[in-house]
C-alpha cells in the first residue's frame, strides 16, 4: 500500500483583489508528526488554513486531506480534517454536551462511541460542571475548550489548529499538547498554526516559516539550524523574516 499523507498541499495560490495571500505554497504533513506553521503577523496562515478547511476556494493548487481531493470530493475531504479555527463559531444556546452531541450527529458517529469519546475529551480538558451550562457563559478559554474537543471528537486523519493556545491557561495548554501528542503517535498528523516559538519549539517535529506568502524555509530545528549549532528558533525565524513590517494578521 503506498504512503498517504494526512494532508499534502501543491501549488496553493489564494489572491483578494490585487492582494496575493499565498503563492504557489506546496507543504506536507506527515504521519505520526505535528508540524508547525509560523510565520510574521501577515504572512498568510490563517488563510492557509482557511483554504486547506475548504472554508476558502483556491486560485489555483491543490489540497488533499488523507489522499482525498478537497476540490473533488469536499465532504469526505471534510470528514477526515478537524479544525480549530482562530475565532471557532459554537451554538450559544447550547450546552458544551449538548454541542458535541450536535458534533456526532454531523459525523455519523454511533451514539455509544460519541458519549464514551465526548465525555473522556471533556474530562480530560477539564471543562467541569460547566459541561451542562450554556455556551454563552463560557470565558474565551472554556469556548476553546469545547472547540479543541469537537475537532478531536471524530478522530480525524487530520488535526488544524490556529493559534490554539490563546485563552488556555496552563494546565490547559499542556492537556492540550498532549492531546495532539497522542493524536500524532496514533497515526494522525497535526498542523498548527502559532506565533509562539517556544511552543513550536517544542511541541512540534518539524515547522514550516511562511513569509510573504510562501514557505521559505521547512524542516526540524536542526534541519533549519544548520552549522549554527546555537541557535534557536527565534534566530532562525528572525533571520528569514527580516524584511517582514508589523500588520494586523488579516490574511
Amino acid at each position: 500500500m503506498s504512503y498517504v499523507a494526512p494532508l499534502h498541499v501543491a501549488g496553493l495560490t489564494r489572491r483578494f483583489g490585487d492582494v496575493t495571500a499565498i503563492e504557489h505554497l506546496s507543504l506536507e504533513v506527515r504521519t505520526g508528526e505535528i508540524l508547525g506553521f509560523l510565520g510574521p503577523n501577515g504572512a498568510g496562515k490563517t488563510t492557509t488554513l482557511r483554504v486547506c478547511a475548504g472554508l476558502l476556494p483556491p486560485d489555483a493548487g491543490e489540497v488533499r486531506v488523507d489522499g482525498v481531493s478537497l476540490a473533488a470530493e469536499p465532504l469526505r475531504a471534510r470528514a477526515r480534517m478537524g479544525l480549530v479555527p482562530d475565532r471557532p463559531f459554537l451554538y450559544d444556546r447550547l450546552t458544551a454536551r449538548e454541542f458535541l452531541d450536535f458534533v456526532a450527529a454531523l459525523y455519523e458517529l454511533p451514539a455509544g462511541e460519541a458519549d464514551v469519546r465526548a465525555e473522556m475529551l471533556l474530562a480530560r480538558l477539564d471543562l467541569g460542571d460547566a459541561v451542562d451550562d450554556l455556551i454563552e457563559t463560557y470565558s474565551h478559554g472554556t469556548r476553546q475548550k469545547v472547540a479543541i474537543a469537537a475537532a478531536l471528537l471524530h478522530r480525524p486523519r487530520l488535526v488544524m489548529l490556529d493559534e490554539p493556545l490563546t485563552g488556555l491557561d496552563p494546565r490547559a495548554s499542556r492537556t492540550l499538547k498532549d492531546l495532539l501528542r497522542e493524536h500524532a503517535d496514533q497515526g494522525g498528523g497535526v498542523l498548527v498554526s502559532t506565533h509562539l516559538l517556544e511552543v513550536a519549539e517544542r511541541l512540534c517535529d518539524r515547522v514550516a516559516i511562511l513569509h510573504r506568502g510562501r514557505v521559505v524555509a521547512e524542516g526540524s530545528l536542526s534541519d533549519l539550524r544548520g552549522a549554527r549549532h546555537d541557535a534557536t528558533l527565534e534566530d532562525v525565524f528572525l533571520e528569514l523574516t527580516a524584511d517582514a513590517t508589523a500588520s494586523p494578521d488579516a490574511l
